[in-house]
């Protein structure tokens, strides 16, 4: 049997659980969160490239010994009704398990983003009902609740940061500026896109541990992401007294309201306990070189399945 199919599968298998446990595991990831987060991104597509191509590669050895030759060969044998003659069982349950699997996570993909925008539209609708625009930032919104609500809802034609009447009384000018610019980090940096992807990847395959651990993982990178975005405009204390008295309540991380159900209050009480550790213990940079190590592994993570499904036609 050619190699690519055993690699493909092997590679699948360390991406779907010892690689991510270890990274869920690790302290590094606090100390860069936006390599992190890069990281987390090249396993979920080396992850899904992996399991695709190595039942791909298997289903198609019947017709050809790589990728490219084998798809040629498929449609040539479907073309003059010899393919189910060719193939074994075993070879047609893998093409039909990777057909079956890319249009699941697909399909998972476009429903999960037609649901988010489709969920924020309304949303928008009602906070132009219920809230009332910022004098001081046109794109802005209060929410006349006595409860502490900050949020971000980003928009194709224009993005909106929410807060309630209760959290401007309850914080002082700078802990409101530090929620303020934290949600501004979401907005600018698009977090909301990367979330979309992996809450899809989760249901997409919600029996899967490691989805769920990775959607979580990848929340609260993006929370310090957007804390280290505050810091650029107040200090440490300030910003750690706002989540302490905010708590999370009512913080959307690029996320619509009527999102906010599926994340379980737990969940978001630990995010703030940690990212307040965080803040009052302060960690050195990550050296030049293990940085430049991290890129090396995403593009590495990255390139083996890409060579290995590519390269042997080629060659």
């Amino acid at each position: 049997m050619p190699v690519a199919p055993i690699a493909l599968a092997l590679l699948a298998v360390a991406l779907a659980w010892p690689i991510p446990l270890w990274l869920a595991a690790a302290r590094w990831p606090r100390r860069a969160p936006g390599l992190a987060l890069v990281l987390w991104q090249a396993i979920a597509l080396a992850g899904g490239l992996s399991m695709i191509g190595a039942l791909l590669t298997y289903g198609l050895l019947p017709f050809g010994p790589d990728l490219l030759s084998g798809l040629v060969g498929f449609v040539s044998a479907v073309a003059d009704g010899t393919a189910a003659d060719r193939a074994g069982l075993d070879h047609l349950a893998a093409l039909f398990g990777a057909l079956l699997l890319g249009v699941h996570l697909l399909l998972n993909l476009i429903l999960t983003i037609v649901r988010t925008d489709r969920d924020r539209r309304r949303h928008r609708q009602l906070l132009s009902l219920l809230g009332r625009q910022d004098p001081d930032d046109p794109s802005a919104r209060i929410l006349d609740s006595p409860l502490p609500v900050a949020y971000c809802l980003p928009g194709t034609w224009g993005s909106v940061t929410v807060f309630s009447a209760g959290l401007m009384r309850l914080l002082e000018r700078d802990e409101l500026r530090a929620v303020a610019e934290h949600e501004r980090a979401h907005l600018g940096q698009r977090h909301d896109l990367v979330l979309v992807a992996f809450r899809a990847w989760h249901a997409s395959l919600p029996w899967f541990p490691v989805a769920y651990r990775a959607e979580r993982e990848v929340g609260m990178l993006i929370e310090m992401l957007a804390d280290d975005r505050a810091l650029d405009h107040v200090d440490e204390t300030s910003l750690a007294r706002a989540i302490a008295l905010v708590g999370n309540a009512g913080e959307q991380s690029g996320l619509a309201l009527t999102e906010r159900a599926t994340t379980p209050a737990g969940t978001l009480q630990e995010q703030a306990l940690e990212r307040i550790r965080r803040l009052s213990r302060p960690m050195d940079a990550l050296p030049t070189a293990t940085r430049a190590a991290i890129v090396a592994a995403a593009a590495g993570l990255l390139a083996i399945p890409t060579i290995l499904l590519i390269v042997p036609g080629l060659s």
